[in-house]
């Protein structure tokens, strides 16, 4: 099946490297552009922290991933070592204006330092984590012969853990976690098994499902990924180290299909924003594979990547509002691909380095990358090798907003006005409440007026009739509040 699907030109590295390729335009006016024909910038850059050090002298950073509210991002190491940035409060996009600069030191130091005891596998945001609420503030991680750890990101303190056990009583690690979208339980992947925990009982109580049938039909292999739908119809994707993907009913760990076509173990699995499509990448495999779940005989098409000659994860993501995927790949570049036709947009040099992780900020119009592998031999102790970097604005035009939208990122937080915008038909804007499952309050912290406008915007971009008021900071929050008190009694009405 794999041969039939189409597979998509390599973009060449000297029209690659210049960050500049070609923009689609469906031409449709409801449809949000993000301009990738424009390289972004650097707005901060991380490396001091990451440097070689006597105790592990092959360091490397080997992922990154932004919190569900957009207030920091998280990255692990080669050193067993989970690190949280914090944004800062007037992130303007202004610490670096050339492209290809690379500063002195570190734009700013990390907020917190979990230290685990072996490596890493996994790690995942709680899906509700908002900097605002203490309680929700936490991440899970996955490590060699350790149970899984609940983490506090604003002490650092250890939370809980969940313990498995296996046919000898011995602990045993998760290879892959995951919250399911509700984040009641933790899904993680061991070998030819599925262990479910409830986030509310720590400890070893778990549900076990074999993946596995006894008619030898299903998924085998180590399940090295898991991922949900965010579209709350209790489909969860896990891919394995035996070249498959599955999908599984949530509630009762149903196995649905199995997917075959990946040249590689699976490494990450992410399904699109609306549901219908899953995108799964392998290890050593230079193709993101494309998987319409409506319709599994064949793969829809296939996005190139460079990573043929690395055993790392090489990370992808797909931009919030669900038009465009973006890879990382051996060659130092980001390249970027329109889902809707599956082909190659543009790319921007990342590093000089290998990409391995790519995470796009859930609201805002930045990326974070993280760079680096494995060396042997003598010791590169470049300021461009094992780099953490977060790239801003990625030219991001809102239908025909496009300037206002650029000077309310760009101005400094201070003089701009407080936005509220209101649509003739609410339910545009409580769409995207429930898009992202969660309340707009959710967003609001101390000092996160920024983010809140940015998700006013996003709603604004939803809506097709706006009116623009201005107000002060206060009463704003009180009306998205009650105004959330409302829309959630109405939501509960509608669905009873």
């Amino acid at each position: 099946m794999g041969e039939e699907a189409e597979e998509q030109p390599r973009p060449s590295p000297e029209s690659a490297a210049d960050g500049v390729g070609e923009a689609t335009s469906d031409g449709v006016n409801s449809w949000p552009v993000v301009h990738y024909d424009v390289a972004p910038y650097r707005t901060y850059h991380f490396f001091q922290q990451f440097r070689t050090t006597s105790s592990n002298p092959n360091n490397f950073l080997k992922g990154v991933k932004w919190s569900p509210d957009g207030s920091c991002f998280l990255t692990c190491s080669d050193e067993n070592t989970l690190r949280v940035f914090s944004l800062p409060y007037e992130s303007d996009g202004s610490s670096i204006n050339d492209p290809q600069s690379v500063p002195d030191s570190d734009s700013y130091g990390a907020s917190l330092v979990v230290s685990e005891g072996e490596s890493v596998y996994d790690y995942c945001w709680y899906p509700h984590m908002s900097s605002s609420n203490p309680d929700l503030c936490v991440f899970a991680t996955s490590t060699r012969d350790h149970p899984i750890h609940l983490w506090d990101a604003n002490t650092g303190q250890l939370r809980c853990t969940y313990r498995a056990y296996d046919a000898m009583d011995e602990i045993t690690a998760a290879f892959s976690i995951g919250f399911n979208p509700n984040g009641n339980k933790i899904f993680a992947g061991y070998n030819k098994t599925i262990r479910v925990f409830e986030v509310h009982r720590p400890g070893r109580d778990f549900q076990q499902y074999s993946t596995l049938l006894g008619n030898k039909e299903g998924q085998s292999g180590i399940i090295s990924s898991i991922a949900f739908s965010p579209t709350y119809s209790g489909m969860l994707a896990a891919g394995s180290y035996s070249q498959t993907t599955a999908i599984y009913r949530e509630d009762n760990m149903e196995l649905l299909y199995v997917l075959h076509g990946q040249e590689g173990g699976v490494t990450q699995v992410q399904f699109s924003k609306d549901g219908n499509y899953l995108y799964t990448g392998g290890r050593k495999d230079p193709y993101v594979l494309c998987w319409d779940i409506r319709k599994t005989v064949d793969i829809v098409y296939k996005l190139y990547r460079s990573s043929e000659g690395t055993n790392q994860r090489i990370q992808f993501d797909i931009e919030p509002l669900g038009r465009y995927l973006g890879t990382g790949g051996q060659d130092g570049l980001v390249h970027i691909y329109d889902l809707q036709t599956g082909q190659w947009i543009s790319s921007f040099r990342a590093a000089l380095d290998t990409i391995n992780g790519l995470a796009f900020h859930p609201f805002l119009p930045m990326a974070a990358t993280s760079s680096g592998h494995r060396r042997y031999g003598g010791l590169d102790d470049s300021e461009e090798n094992n780099t953490l970097s977060v790239h801003s604005p990625l030219a991001w035009a809102a239908l025909n907003y496009y300037d206002f939208v650029l000077e309310l990122y760009l101005e400094p937080i201070s003089n701009i006005c407080s936005l509220l915008a209101l649509t003739l038909d609410v339910d545009s804007i409580f769409y995207h409440v429930m898009l992202y499952r969660r309340p707009l309050t959710s967003c609001i912290g101390v000092n996160s007026s920024r983010h809140l406008h940015a998700m006013l915007l996003m709603a604004w971009i939803y809506s097709t009739a706006v009116v623009v008021v201005t107000i002060p900071v206060p009463p704003l929050r009180s009306v998205i509040r009650q105004w959330n008190i409302q829309e959630s009694k109405r939501w509960g009405q509608n669905n009873e």
